[in-house]
């Protein structure tokens, strides 16, 4: 089952890698999962461009597998799975990234390999 870890602050590259791998060591993950922006079409637009250098940017420095997770709808399922816990606007907009995250994570974990 997929829980939060922490959030990352975005700094820009290279302090957003090293923060990742931080978490990685931290928590002894056995893999990372990174969440791949395709348009709904499937498209892969400026935004998927960046998952992918991101993903092969940690490959370079970690030795644990690194997977691109398509994440569309993720943002729409985790508002609609905060909504229904009752978590209130201001709360809601504050936890929403990391819920997508963790639906994000979820979908790889409920997939096949």
């Amino acid at each position: 089952m997929a829980v939060p870890a922490g959030t990352i602050l975005v700094k820009g590259p290279p302090a957003d890698l090293k923060s990742v791998a931080a978490l990685v060591r931290e928590h002894e993950a056995e893999a990372v999962v990174v969440g791949h922006p395709r348009s709904l079409s499937g498209k892969r637009e400026a935004a998927a461009q960046h998952a992918e250098g991101f993903a092969e940017g940690l490959r370079m420095i970690l030795d644990v597998p690194i997977h691109l997770q398509d994440e569309r709808l993720s943002t729409v399922e985790a508002e609609r799975d905060l909504r229904a816990a009752g978590v209130g606007g201001r709360d809601r907009r504050r936890l929403v990234d990391q819920a997508a995250a963790t639906v994000i994570l979820q979908s790889w974990l409920d997939g096949p390999r």
